[in-house]
């Protein structure tokens, strides 16, 4: 195809002259439709976590290294190892996976997040401030974040029940932690386990018919 400067016109035919004003035209190169290679992003991003993952492994040989090397009574390189794989996990299940959704995203990060945390606590001499505070904090911040989707999600805020169950579980595992001696602080603890059950009972009785017939559902109850 060929266009006339002189005339702004555009000429199928294989000429180079304009059959109106006879002035050369200039020849265009057809493009065709392109739609962007939406895999580029996501190979720059694996790309760079393999980069990040053999970068980080260099590194916490040397601090292993380092720490046996100098050894002061405690294995830090324990710590840096498991921030580097917590750091690895981020980048592979939140950011590059697309097939789990928000909800497990946020979960997985959380929990593990809290486990990082009490796994510190026991390489540098265990005073219990994890297992006492970052724990049911942890599970504090669940049960804000299923409620938080509940107003966002108003139309299907149904489905967080089994969810807020879950919770109710899990929110035990410090009271048991109490009974094994633990957990010293049970304030928190029980207040985290009773925030999950009145969340659960405030959704049964607000939600009342639809609530009853989505744990019927869940249960295979007729």
């Amino acid at each position: 195809m060929s266009r006339c400067r002189q005339c702004n016109v555009k000429i199928l035919d294989d000429t180079q002259i304009c059959p109106l004003c006879k002035c050369v035209v200039e020849q265009e190169e057809e493009m065709e439709n392109a739609y962007p290679d939406i895999r580029l992003r996501a190979r720059k991003l694996n790309l760079a976590v393999r980069i990040f993952l053999f970068a980080a492994i260099l590194m916490e040989a040397l601090f292993i290294y380092l720490d046996w090397k100098y050894d002061n009574g405690i294995r830090w390189s324990v710590i840096t190892g498991a921030g580097f794989a917590y750091l690895y996990f981020v980048a592979k299940f939140a950011v590059l996976n697309d097939n789990a959704g928000y909800r497990s995203k946020f979960l997985a990060l959380t929990f593990l997040g809290v486990l990082y945390v009490i796994l510190i606590d026991f390489v540098i001499g265990y005073h219990g401030w994890s297992v006492n505070f970052v724990l049911p904090g942890g599970l504090l911040l669940v049960d804000a974040f299923i409620l938080a989707l509940m107003f966002i999600n108003r139309r299907n805020w149904q489905s967080y029940i089994m969810l807020e169950i879950g919770m109710i579980f899990l929110s035990a595992v410090p009271l048991l932690l109490r009974w094994l001696n633990i957990v010293t602080e049970t304030f928190i603890s029980g207040f985290a386990f009773a925030v999950s059950v009145f969340l659960f009972l405030g959704t049964l009785i607000i939600g009342d018919r639809r609530a009853r017939s989505e744990l019927k559902r869940r249960f295979h109850v007729r």
